[in-house]
């Protein structure tokens, strides 16, 4: 990938070395665990899908999860940052894995289930229409958005750093902006869960009409 064709700051930021630590803290297999009870949750309304694609799949933990869920599925990543890429390459052989950004992805395939799961939080505000198409556009059926929910933008510190971390309604957003979508289900995931924390995220499960 050519650095020099990134759009934002965001995309810069995740694909230098803060991306590259952000490996080291995410990987456990009792984030495995849960993210399979999240999934099993999440995902409990839905058809089985055949194929698979998460968007900013860092190292693989989440298809890691959904691949015991789904074993037959086939699975797709993009992720902008090379080493954790390189990583997943080797946790999951089996996926088809992009050294991409989310807004250079671009293919006339589609999935039965696109997942974002803590990418939209960390893209700049100005770019999520962009973003949102390019989940909209590859979508068969399913679209799960797992991110940090507010009413109204918010911005928060992330790591002693400004511009990188948004709270907001993203899953409304995309159901305003793109009519062919509508909400089937939703719910919210607690880090003090006893069993099975996740980092405070609201899911929303779209579905094409």
């Amino acid at each position: 990938m050519n650095r020099a064709t990134f759009e934002t700051e965001q995309e810069k930021f995740w694909a230098g070395d803060f991306g590259s630590a952000y490996v080291e803290r995410n990987q456990d297999e009792e984030l495995l665990a849960s993210n399979i009870a999240f999934f099993s949750r999440a995902l409990k309304v839905a058809e089985r899908p055949d194929s698979i694609i998460e968007f900013g799949a860092n190292i693989g933990m989440n298809l890691s999860a959904l691949s015991l869920l789904y074993p037959k599925a086939k699975t797709s990543a993009v992720e902008i940052n090379s080493s954790a890429c390189s990583i997943l390459r080797d946790r999951c052989p089996s996926t088809e894995a992009y050294n991409n950004s989310l807004y250079e992805f671009d293919s006339s395939d589609k999935w039965d289930l696109v997942l974002s799961k803590g990418i939209l939080i960390h893209l700049s505000p100005r770019m999520l229409q962009k973003a949102y198409e390019r989940l909209v556009k590859h979508c068969r059926k399913y679209i799960l958005v797992c991110e940090y929910y507010s009413p109204t933008p918010v911005e928060i510190e992330y790591r002693g750093e400004r511009d990188r971390l948004f709270k907001r309604d993203y899953a409304g957003e995309i159901l305003e902006s793109h009519s062919e979508m509508t909400l089937l289900d939703y719910g919210f995931a607690y880090h003090r869960d006893p069993c099975f924390p996740q980092d405070d995220i609201t899911w929303f499960l779209l579905q094409m009409k």
